[in-house]
């Protein structure tokens, strides 16, 4: 039966695979997908200049599912230098290939090597590591590569920097020389050119190039939130912003329908935008949402593109892109023709290396705003509804009810009459209760004064690391004003930091999968009973 091949943007994939995709809310491909995979189905060598943030693990991780022999066995490696990237880029290709049942294990250091060693001999087809475990497989001998048609090195500089470089050696002297060699790098140091003169066959080379903001109006804020609180964050936010226009973007069809359907259901004047509708619904809900009959645009990047509506005073990531270039396309639909706008990124702990990889590429800083609470939502609304009031006042035309106010003067105070009007508009007014914060940012604070969170970091004496530097460190990572970095204890193998409660999610964001201290990676965590 010969194998069916379907459009997935200008790549040609097979349904399986277009299904998975269709499935993990990709609509098209990213720009590093569309040079990478055709070369990678060409059995080609290729050496890639792209971060992470580019879609570079589907570029490799499309041809991988694609070539798998379900009965072959190992046939892919991806060696990764951190057990963070090896879980995700394993999550990934398993996504990517779950209508063909392609096994994945990713396979690191911390977690039980018996483990790895009973699923290895229960029979994979992509294993996905870093490079001291992998060797401890290989001298073991319960990981054998004589069947690996194709080898990822990812992220190579980073494991250039930690000193992988002769360890990565060893693990491709243990596969097959006839392998396809794939090397994605974000920067290309001498190690690195070098490495791939020796293991790559004729390399095609590609480089991602990213754009840069330049939209000067363009304010750009994030909110921290939760995934499971991400609907309650939305509705805060689109109760307390002067929104006069906003397009939401959503990574998946199914993410627009599911925040379409609650946001009604919450009484919000919201449409959504996407690919599975037809031309006709298409300009239905672009004709409501120019005629302000909506106020907010729900929509996927690809329903989105070539809209050229004017007035739009606020784009909202609710959900982040796969390529930092849409983050730049998404926020330049509002702040047109000299008019301000406001780009607002909801972001969940997990999203914060993606969040400072958007930072970097966009060379800007997107600026911290804490939640408004309900105090805050009711002033505001009150705010919204006097400069209403002060409107229709100004327009005048008030003949009609003057007629019916004037008989009720001779009993009743004036303001009691406009409050009583009020009343009868808008209903009664609900007392406010006091809203108890969700845990969901809460950390155990052990041995940290009030409102602070104690952070343990793996950087001591040892490292010669002194306060000044690692509040340098502190504050270029995740943004924090150094007044407000607490209590620092620096021992020999590790410290204590104190920073306020509400930064601390950013803090370790940030620091636990970004910072380089003294050459190294370290880890950052709440210092939980320590």
């Amino acid at each position: 039966m010969p194998i069916e091949y379907v459009n997935f943007g200008e790549l040609q994939v097979t349904r399986k695979i277009a299904q998975a995709l269709a499935d993990m809310g990709f609509e098209e491909p990213t720009p590093i997908q569309v040079r990478a995979v055709p070369l990678l189905y060409e059995g080609k060598d290729v050496i890639g200049q792209a971060q992470t943030g580019t879609g570079k693990t589907a570029a490799f991780g499309i041809p991988i599912v694609e070539m798998v022999n379900l009965k072959g066995g190992i046939q892919a490696l991806v060696v990764t230098p951190t057990r963070e990237l090896a879980i995700q880029v394993a999550e990934e290709i398993s996504r990517i290939g779950r209508h063909r049942r392609v096994r994945t294990l990713p396979i690191y250091g911390g977690q039980s090597i018996d483990r790895q060693i009973r699923v290895l001999k229960q029979g994979v087809h992509v294993v996905i590591g870093t490079p001291g475990r992998l060797l401890d497989h290989l001298r073991r001998r319960t990981l054998i590569l004589d069947r690996v048609k194709m080898v990822v090195l990812d992220e190579a500089d980073e494991m250039l920097d930690m000193g992988f470089i002769e360890d990565i050696e060893a693990i491709l002297r243990s596969t097959p020389e006839e392998r396809q060699t794939l090397l994605f790098s974000a920067t290309m140091p001498r190690e690195i050119m070098d490495l791939s003169n020796r293991y790559l066959n004729n390399p095609e080379y590609i480089t991602v190039s990213k754009e840069s903001i330049t939209v000067p109006l363009i304010d750009q804020v994030y909110y921290e939130t939760r995934e499971r609180t991400k609907v309650e964050t939305m509705t805060r936010l689109l109760d307390f912003l002067d929104i006069t226009k906003a397009i939401v973007f959503c990574r998946t069809k199914r993410g627009v329908d599911d925040l379409v359907e609650r946001l009604e259901a919450r009484a919000y004047p919201v449409a959504g935008l996407h690919g599975d509708l037809s031309q006709y619904q298409r300009n239905q809900v672009m004709r409501r949402f120019k005629n302000n009959q909506v106020d907010v645009l729900v929509a996927t990047d690809v329903a989105a593109r070539g809209l050229d509506i004017e007035n739009v005073s606020h784009v909202i990531n609710y959900d982040l892109p796969q390529d930092v270039e849409f983050y730049v396309h998404r926020i330049g639909r509002t702040g047109r023709a000299g008019k301000s706008g406001t780009a607002v990124t909801l972001i969940t702990p997990r999203e914060y290396a993606q969040l400072k990889l958007i930072e970097r590429m966009t060379r800007t800083r997107i600026r911290r705003e804490s939640l408004p609470e309900p105090a805050d939502i009711a002033e505001r609304q009150k705010e919204g509804l006097k400069e209403r009031l002060r409107m229709i006042i100004e327009e005048g035309k008030l003949g009609y009810y003057r007629n019916m106010v004037n008989p009720l003067l001779d009993d009743y105070d004036p303001v009691d009459i406009a409050a009583a009007a009020l009343k009868m508009a808008y209903g009664p007014e609900e007392e406010q209760q006091p809203v108890s914060r969700p845990d969901d940012n809460s950390y155990e604070n052990t041995g940290a004064k009030p409102g602070m969170v104690r952070l343990f970091m793996s950087v001591g004496r040892s490292e010669n690391i002194r306060p000044p530097e690692l509040i340098r460190i502190i504050c270029d990572e995740a943004g924090i004003p150094a007044n407000l970095i607490g209590d620092i204890r620096i021992y020999d193998k590790f410290t204590f930091v104190e920073v306020p409660e509400e930064w601390a999610s950013c803090v370790i964001g940030y620091l636990h999968r970004q910072a380089l201290v003294k050459g190294r990676k370290i880890s950052v965590e709440p210092a939980r009973g320590r």
